[in-house]
């Protein structure tokens, strides 16, 4: 998988992972992985069928990842409440090893979204979507160097 599709792919875990989260919290209620799905539809022109299992797929990983966000959540709570001076040592690292290993899992889940996402796309659409994200990281490339001007232009502060 290309760095662009690598991205792009990316963005759609953390679109389902971490707003789903922030989201669920404020509003009561998770966003569905359809607007991910309408949005790579949007992009590269999927079939019902296509559609149908990307958005399984984002259901599912949607599942897995905020419960193992959650745990992660309540791990790097309980983390911080180890430190004190009657500190058990056995403790701390046991939750530390479980939230490695939250992480690992996370990644791992989120790598192999990316890779059945890929799978779902018939060759003519991976190379529109990353004709897509590299245009989108172009544009992206072009405002940070217009942004870095203009900070170089501006007098330093007194």
């Amino acid at each position: 998988m290309s760095l662009a599709k690598l991205v792009f792919a990316s963005f759609l875990t953390l679109m389902m992972a971490t707003p789903a989260v922030a989201q669920q919290q404020m509003q009561g209620a998770a966003p569905g992985p359809e607007d991910a799905v309408n949005q790579l539809d949007e992009l590269v022109g999927l079939d019902d069928a296509q559609r149908q299992e990307i958005s399984s797929l984002l259901s599912e990983t949607q599942t897995s990842l905020q419960t193992k966000e959650q745990e992660a959540q309540a791990l790097q709570q309980q983390l911080q409440g180890h430190v004190r001076a009657d500190y058990d040592e056995n403790a701390i690292r046991q939750d530390a090893d479980r939230l490695g290993q939250l992480t690992g899992e996370m990644t791992a889940d989120s790598v192999l979204l990316q890779a059945r996402i890929e799978a779902a796309l018939n060759q003519e659409q991976r190379d529109e979507l990353e004709r897509q994200v590299q245009e989108q990281e172009e544009q992206m490339r072009q405002m940070q160097e217009q942004m870095q001007q203009q900070q170089q232009q501006q007098p330093p502060p007194q």
